[in-house]
């Protein structure tokens, strides 16, 4: 395993979680936070299918709504990960997850983060996924990549985060989360609240 990867779970097991904030939603879903183990390690995003009921043709990790069958969030994001882009469950070593956040869709969403080996292949859904890309995870936490907005919605003042990669607008739930794993991995107390 490369120095960064060590360096990323160090940072990350080792963090106080930014504060959690208070959820509405009830119903439970999860996403999978793949890191693959690189040289210079990347993250995993998908830009969902076009022709989707729920958010058409943004980017996202892959994940859904818990099953009853689930075990657990953490098996309800290997799941979603497999069916979306073909991730052996095997082949994922979890690390650990984020507080769960609301999304505009009615969930209450737990990010789970798992580590993959780089000689995965993978293989988009296309009932579910149009395409796939990977981001350097140096690139994802920084702070200084990600800008924000503030929004009212339902009568309540809400802030929205978003960042540019390489022609992609990555905003919304993902990089709500995105930006919480930066928070807790450069040990930042008081982040701004999503």
């Amino acid at each position: 395993m490369s120095d960064s990867i060590n360096q990323f779970i160090q940072r990350f097991q080792l963090q106080l979680p930014p504060c959690a904030p208070v959820l509405k939603q009830s119903r439970k879903a999860a996403v999978l936070i793949p890191i693959i183990c690189h040289q210079e390690p990347t993250l995993l995003l998908t830009r969902r299918s076009s022709h989707l009921r729920k958010h058409p043709g943004q980017i996202a990790f892959p994940g859904g709504a818990a099953d009853i069958v689930d075990s657990s969030l953490a098996e309800t994001a290997l799941r979603e990960a497999k069916e979306e882009v073909n991730i052996n469950p095997a082949a994922v070593s979890i690390i650990g997850q984020l507080p769960a956040l609301d999304s505009i869709s009615g969930f209450q969403v737990t990010p789970v983060i798992g580590l993959l080996p780089c000689e995965l292949t993978f293989q988009a859904n296309l009932d579910e996924v149009d395409t796939l890309f990977e981001i350097p995870l140096s690139y994802a936490l920084n702070s200084k990549n990600y800008h924000s907005m503030e929004m009212i919605r339902h009568g309540y003042p809400r802030r929205i985060y978003f960042m540019f990669y390489a022609g992609h607008l990555i905003w919304g739930l993902t990089a709500s989360i995105l930006y919480r794993l930066t928070t807790q991995v450069n040990g930042m107390l008081y982040p701004d609240k999503p």
